[in-house]
């Protein structure tokens, strides 16, 4: 059946038109019950494969509810679904009708809900089911005039739900099944009862639940935000209505921006506003009131103060430890602590948030702080990132959750409310325990690491596999060649092999051969989708989160030594003295030699008996990548040090038994050079074939203000440091050497490594500044790992397209979709690397466990106000003294900045000073256990905090260590 749907909408231009669009109706649309015969079978889900619909049970299987005790099915309403979906996503809430109504509304209203209820959909063991009641002919209805769109739809799910029950009586079984509508709006639920239709509220029907109490903590607080808790003073000042901010926003009265809070201060935040204009990019927001409920990651409306109340960023520590929300006298007393008297330079621009944009929550992972309050049943939750706010919630098992990491959402944040509510979501397990602490900071940094799906894995080869001719077209036959790899001890996900050899004309050839992943994974598929999500493969001490599935990553498409492989190869025609004559690209099959670790390849390089294939390729590779690395450091390159460290894991427990440095050899440095000319060999061709959709990697050059604390420290120690570019950077680095103090030139490199900007992805067509600073090259793209990088799949992809050996897809010439892409996969590079550094902080507190107080050698890196942070090059460890302790007499302080240096009673400590420190664990606040340094020496008079605090653990309000910002 015919019929049409008539809609009005309103052009770019401001004209109103009248849009008729045709819409089929039909009566073969099946209702999902297993027991129903008047229904044509269901017809597959989406991504289950073959065979009908899990669909809903014939006897449904759900928990005994006291309200309902016979068999029945449930059917939320949009704002249930919305804000109930942690309780449908529970493993005991069954057979759910979900009508394309309801389906439609949670899509434009939240995308990261939608794909959430799309994803229990397809899980046959919850049985939900979709049901098209917008094209069944008995359940659809046209929007009466004068009915809003919101009302239409209610009226749709309640025709759908009387459809059901009158559909379900015809069903031949002695017991009948009733559908049960579930609804938090008070209207819609009188309206359903009027209309003869059971109808609960969520928390009527889980309160039913009997048998799974649990359940309750699960609910989400509805309440409004405008809906304050009875009695409460009112805290914030009121949100303005969003209608209000975008004309606001337009004609500019507010600012839009990302809201940053600040892991230090919980009473400082900073808006980065977006758009282009120069002027206050950075807005600096202080004080509760200001900061109005604004949660890390919304995007909020500021107003800027004027200017005689614009303040400077703060420089004290400040934690939120109070248990007591009605004490706002003491936030007062805290928000004075704030407004020490400042350098009028220092002011920046200040200003209020006065609306919420779009809320970016997310589920949090923390930890119960129980209330002192017997048996009560609200109590605080501390998130595991101290830049969110604690939330309220209520729960019955607050006894079993203490001491326990667990997962809360937020609901609301009420006008009245200190803090905002939320409601229990899942226990991760005890904290502390490795497991748990390992999916804590997975979850924290948004790494995907769920099990790759069926849908994911029905794209792989199937085994045993094997090259076919169909796979040799375009591919030249190159395993012949003495190709071998060198990598990490223990690396399974071999992307890159080399080779090295004389030919005919006295010039040598040199290949890199990089796995070809591009070859298994053909665009736009599930696997693929998938690979772009995480971006990825995350490296933890001692776990990896692969960014495609086992079978390619340690197997196909590693080049093991021995096995014949698929890859992609870059050849160049050298001179001796490492000049390039020729690039060519191929698509090759390879078969390596050799897999060898680093220790390996140098060993035979050094040796003098050993003059096999591989080993004389070996020493040509070495030979030209020496000459290669001068030329780049000539050319300006930047060699920079990073304190990185390497465990020692016991075979049984897994725990860490020695941490120490990682060492580098020569061979680390001849594979880099080559992966290095092959990315910027690569990115060339890719950008002289594709000037517009070139995916490529910058690395911008810092602004002048980052180098002040390099230059200042040279400076101290007599040194000059010029950073007017990279060349004179890296020339005066190479010159500040001090006889007397040979660890000096490392401190330095390690202090210019924290002046640099972020590397990022972008797409050629839309940006203008190509230039990577760090390499002093004037373009470069990743090429050279596309089992762990899904950059490099796309520069696969190109390449391959522009030489011939494999055609084009639409979203590969998309240079739009190409920028999103890259911002996504900027995001996922930050959170691996933010993610890999969490797991090396978790390893060494483990390491330390065991080791009660240890004494090291120490260099001061940065000096702040009250504290200094110390580098120990044992274990490449960072660390912040701090000189203030709470409810200890503080010292006298005397802070310099322009020196950089810290005077603690009588003693000053410089930038750079060589220091005698203790470490510990502090594991007195078991949330955020941390690595502790005290001084000493040298040794400071008349202070006993430092003295005190080696022989006791810290307490327990002690500020986080202070880290270095990253400048982004």
């Amino acid at each position: 059946m015919l019929t049409s749907r008539t809609f009005v909408k309103r052009t770019r231009a401001g004209a109103v038109v009248k849009v008729v669009r045709e819409h089929y109706l039909r009566d073969d649309i099946a209702c999902g019950a297993a027991a129903c015969r008047l229904c044509p079978p269901a017809p597959p889900a989406p991504g289950t494969g073959t065979g009908s619909a899990p669909g809903l049970e014939a006897r449904p299987s759900g928990p005994a509810s006291s309200l309902c005790p016979g068999p029945h099915f449930l059917l939320p309403d949009t704002n249930l679904l919305l804000h109930q979906i942690d309780i449908l996503e529970d493993p005991v809430i069954k057979n759910v009708i979900v009508l394309q109504t309801v389906l439609q509304e949670v899509r434009n209203r939240s995308a990261p809900v939608y794909k959430r209820i799309r994803d229990v959909i397809q899980n046959k063991e919850k049985h939900f089911y979709s049901f098209t009641n917008e094209h069944h002919r008995e359940t659809y209805i046209e929007q009466k005039r004068g009915e809003t769109a919101n009302d239409r739809n209610d009226r749709a799910i309640r025709v759908a739900v009387k459809w059901y029950n009158e559909h379900l009586k015809k069903v031949e079984d002695e017991e009948k099944i009733q559908v049960i509508f579930l609804t938090n709006d008070r209207i819609n639920k009188e309206k359903a009862l009027e209309e003869g239709i059971t109808a609960y509220t969520c928390e009527e029907y889980i309160k039913s639940l009997t048998a799974n109490p649990e359940l309750v903590d699960r609910l989400a607080c509805v309440s409004d935000e405008g809906k304050e808790i009875e009695g409460g003073k009112i805290i914030f000042p009121e949100h303005i209505p969003l209608s209000k901010l975008q004309q606001g926003i337009k004609s500019g009265i507010y600012l839009q921006g990302t809201y940053r809070a600040n892991r230090e201060n919980y009473l400082e935040a900073t808006v980065w506003v977006h758009g282009d204009a120069e002027e206050n990019k950075e807005i600096i927001v202080q004080g509760l009131k200001h900061l109005n409920r604004a949660i890390h990651e919304d995007i909020v409306a500021v107003e800027l103060l004027a200017k005689d109340e614009w303040v400077a960023p703060s420089s004290v520590v400040l934690q939120d430890d109070g248990q007591n929300e009605e004490n706002m006298e003491n936030e007062e007393e805290k928000e004075n602590i704030l407004k020490t008297s400042i350098n009028k330079d220092m002011l920046r621009p200040t200003g209020r948030v006065v609306g919420i944009i779009k809320r970016n929550w997310r589920p949090y992972c923390g930890m119960l702080s129980k209330s002192q309050i017997k048996e009560a049943r609200r109590h605080l939750f501390t998130p595991a990132d101290r830049r969110i706010p604690r939330i309220r919630i209520e729960t019955r098992q607050a006894d079993t959750l203490e001491g326990q990491r667990i997962i809360v959402a937020i609901d609301g944040w009420p006008r009245n409310s200190r803090y905002p509510n939320g409601h229990f979501v899942k226990n991760l397990g005890s904290a502390g325990d490795k497991e748990t602490e390992t999916e804590v900071l997975l979850l924290e940094h948004d790494v995907p690491h769920q099990a790759f799906s069926q849908a994911v894995l029905s794209f792989l080869p199937k085994m045993p596999w094997s090259i076919t001719e169909e796979d040799m077209k375009h591919r030249e036959d190159l395993r012949h060649l003495t190709v071998c790899s060198v990598d990490p001890p223990g690396c399974t996900d071999i992307d890159d092999a080399l080779h090295c050899r004389e030919i005919g004309n006295g010039n040598l050839e040199v290949g890199v051969h990089i796995a070809d992943v591009s070859h298994f994974i053909r665009p736009g598929n599930a696997l693929d989708e998938e690979s772009v999500k995480r971006g990825t493969t995350v490296y933890l001490c001692e776990k990896r989160i692969d960014m495609v599935p086992e079978l390619l990553s340690s197997n196909l498409c590693s080049l093991r030594s021995n096995v014949d492989r698929l890859a992609f190869s870059c050849i160049w025609e050298m001179n001796h003295k490492a000049e390039i004559l020729k690039t060519r690209f191929t698509k090759s099959v390879i078969n390596s030699k050799a897999s060898l670790t680093y220790a390996e390849a140098q060993m035979r390089i050094d040796s003098a008996t050993m003059n096999d294939d591989i080993t004389t390729s070996l020493r040509g590779l070495n030979k030209l990548a020496k000459i290669l690395k001068k030329k780049r450091i000539d050319k300006g390159a930047l060699t920079l040090a990073s304190p990185e460290v390497r465990f020692h894991m016991d075979s049984e427990t897994h725990d860490p038994i020695d941490l120490q440095t990682k060492e580098l050899k020569e061979t680390n440095s001849m594979v880099e050079e080559f992966m290095l000319l092959a990315n910027i060999s690569v990115a060339q061709k890719i950008y002289d074939e594709f000037p517009e959709f070139a995916l490529l990697r910058k690395h911008p050059a810092p602004p002048p203000s980052n180098y002040d604390i390099l230059v200042k420290a040279a400076k101290f120690k007599n040194l000059e440091i010029k950073t007017d570019s990279a060349k004179a950077l890296a020339e005066s680095l190479d010159k500040a050497e001090s006889p007397t103090f040979p660890y000096l030139n490392t401190l330095l490199r390690i202090l210019t490594t924290r002046c640099m900007m972020q590397a990022v992805y972008f797409c050629s067509g839309m940006d203008n500044d190509f230039h990577h600073y760090g390499l002093a090259s004037p373009i470069y793209t990743h090429f050279t790992s596309p089992i762990r990088r899904y950059a490099d799949i796309i520069v696969h992809r190109l390449l391959a397209v522009a030489i011939g050996a494999d055609s084009t897809y639409p979203e590969l010439t998309d240079k739009h979709k190409l920028a999103e892409m890259c911002k996504n996969l900027n995001y996922r590079h930050k959170m691996a690397q933010y993610a890999q550094r969490a797991s090396v902080a978790f390893h060494t507190q483990l390491f330390f466990k065991t080791k009660g107080v240890v004494n090291e050698d120490a260099y001061i890196l940065f000096v702040r106000k009250n504290a200094v942070v110390v580098l120990i090059p044992k274990y490449g460890l960072e660390g912040t003294v701090f000189f203030e302790e709470k409810d200890k007499p503080t010292p006298k302080l005397e802070y310099n900045s322009e020196v950089p240096s810290l005077t603690v009673e009588d003693t000053t400590l410089h930038i750079f000073d060589k220091v005698k420190v203790n470490i510990m664990l502090d594991d007195s606040n078991i949330q955020h256990q941390k690595m502790r340094m005290v001084l000493v020496e040298p040794k400071i008079l008349g202070n006993d905090t430092c003295a005190s605090l080696s022989a006791e653990a810290s307490s327990k309000d002690e500020p986080e260590k202070k880290k270095k910002k990253l400048q982004k």
